[in-house]
């Protein structure tokens, strides 16, 4: 078991530092530039307090903390945890005009933080890539603050059978842009498989629930592409 989570860790790794210099344009080639819009959706439905505290894990290029910071004016404070430390230094050279934001190597299993110390816990495209998605909620419930919120954004199950015969279509289309934007097709067949073999909705609101959190809830982006969940720290 410690062999397998230790594979999945170095694979994921790899994967994100094959694309980092390119990870944006690649999101937007292949979505289209909606992944933007599905972000601005987790935002709107977290509806943040001015002067709260954000913990944005898997932060990627800092999108998420982006965003948060915008709705709020600037008057927040954002903590991006990436655990690969080349994507981490591509989100802090994006985002260096925002001082309020602390960039942090680390993995979403084993935050670096004490207990009750954020208002928001957000993950996005990355719960799917942790290697103990269990561990990872317990360690989300507990930097939590008493009354704090956890948000997940990722891909999940489409309901419609057309528009999922299609999407799974164009998704064999994919490691072939990778190849020809990025030069390698392996971290696109990754992305592929990791979102195929992933929870649906319902399992993943379980999970959520099952390791403390309440009044557990979803809502699907364009019918279910990718999926917004919502739990609270009571």
């Amino acid at each position: 078991m410690k062999s397998t989570i230790q594979e999945k860790r170095k694979l994921v790794n790899s994967v994100f530092s094959s694309v980092n210099k390119k990870y944006d344009l690649m999101n937007d080639i292949m979505s289209f530039g909606i992944h933007r819009l599905w972000k601005e959706k987790l935002i709107d439905w977290m509806s943040p307090q001015a002067g709260s505290s954000l913990i944005d894990v898997a932060s990627g290029t800092g999108d998420i903390a982006k965003l948060f910071l915008k709705k709020l004016n600037k008057n927040g404070v954002v903590t991006c945890v990436e655990p690969n430390s080349e994507m981490l230094e591509q989100g802090r050279i994006k985002l260096k005009k925002f001082k309020s934001i602390k960039w942090i190597n680390s993995q979403a299993e084993k935050l670096p933080f004490s207990e009750d110390t954020f208002d928001y816990y957000t993950i996005s495209y990355g719960i799917r890539n942790v290697t103990n998605i269990n561990v990872a909620l317990k360690e989300a419930f507990r930097v939590l603050k008493p009354g704090g919120r956890f948000m997940c954004l990722e891909f999940s199950k489409i309901n419609n059978e057309i528009l999922n015969f299609l999407y799974n279509q164009y998704s064999k289309t994919i490691p072939f842009i990778g190849k020809l934007i990025v030069g390698k097709d392996e971290p696109y067949k990754y992305l592929i498989n990791s979102i195929e073999q992933f929870y649906t909705q319902k399992q993943l609101l379980e999970l959520i629930y099952n390791n403390g959190f309440s009044n557990v809830e979803f809502r699907n982006l364009s019918n279910g592409i990718s999926a917004i969940h919502s739990g609270w720290k009571i």
